[in-house]
């Protein structure tokens, strides 16, 4: 079982002790779990239990990564899949599941094993048997897959190469403030195994679309959105259709990949929340 933090291990325990429905937070890559404080704020408010987990030997803090930013190397996507499945897995409730970005990859994943009363992927990496791959998305990942060595490495971004990707939609006041706030180095494995999905069978980037336990699920896009575009998403949905659970996609008009970040936050949050509210269990409910 992956080793979880004090404060991970408190967050189990604090929801099993609540008996409310748990809401488990996927961050993605660039981040840490702390990304997420609003939306648990906001969902707690809603009576959730919530909890964040973060990826193997995440710090415990923006300042603490920047210092170290090693650490986060050589991690792969199944590596942090288990490490989530790990803390659901103590769990007393069949848990409601958000990721963002390759945390919405590692959501998925956690759907396809039945994990999961029902996941929210919000603008997902895409997984094998998703083939577009646009040129915002391509320049967007040129940072890490430029360089073969940086498979093995941790990478940070430029402010220019976080804008491009992340923000170009935002006043560059706030795209400035998103960096320096929550902007931290990752790990390059997961976009080198995303890149080659479709050409390794064994991929750890690989989805079970069709489990029957996968539960509902949503797709949220931002349609200005240049790391995950439209096309990535709306072939991540095709993909997912095929399960016989309820699947949805919703494009978010003017947002881009900081949507669970900048000022606009919070419809992103409602718009999760209402999926949750219209597809939980029959007779669930927050505290079921």
């Amino acid at each position: 079982m992956a080793d979880l933090s004090t404060r991970e291990l408190g967050e189990i325990d604090l929801a099993n002790r609540s008996n409310r429905r748990p809401v488990v937070f996927v961050h993605g890559l660039w981040l840490l779990a702390s990304s997420w404080d609003p939306w648990r704020e906001f969902f707690e408010q809603q009576g959730y239990a919530t909890l964040a987990p973060g990826w193997p030997d995440d710090p415990a803090t923006v300042e603490e990564a920047r210092r170290n930013p090693e650490v986060f190397a050589r991690k792969t996507v199944q590596q942090v899949t288990d490490r989530y499945l790990a803390a659901i897995s103590q769990l007393s409730k069949r848990p409601l599941v958000v990721g963002h970005s390759f945390g919405g990859l590692i959501a998925q994943k956690i759907a396809g094993g039945g994990a999961a009363a029902a996941t929210v992927a919000i603008v997902p990496a895409p997984f094998r048997g998703v083939l577009p791959l646009p040129r915002s998305a391509l320049k967007s990942a040129l940072p890490v897959l430029g360089n073969p060595a940086n498979r093995n490495r941790a990478v940070a971004l430029t402010f220019e190469q976080f804008n491009y990707g992340w923000t170009e939609q935002l006043p560059p006041q706030e795209a400035r403030r998103l960096y320096d706030t929550f902007h931290v180095a990752t790990s390059g494995i997961p976009l080198f195994e995303a890149a080659t999905a479709n050409l390794n069978p064994r991929t750890g980037a690989k989805v079970d679309t069709r489990h029957p336990r996968r539960g509902p699920l949503l797709i949220l896009a931002g349609e200005r959105d240049n790391t995950v575009p439209w096309a990535i998403s709306n072939a991540s949905y095709n993909q997912q259709r095929k399960n016989t659970a309820p699947t949805e996609i919703t494009e978010l008009k003017g947002r881009g990949h900081s949507l669970i970040l900048d000022h606009g936050w919070r419809e992103v949050a409602e718009t999760t929340l209402d999926f949750f509210q219209r597809h939980e269990p029959a007779g669930s409910g927050a505290t079921g």
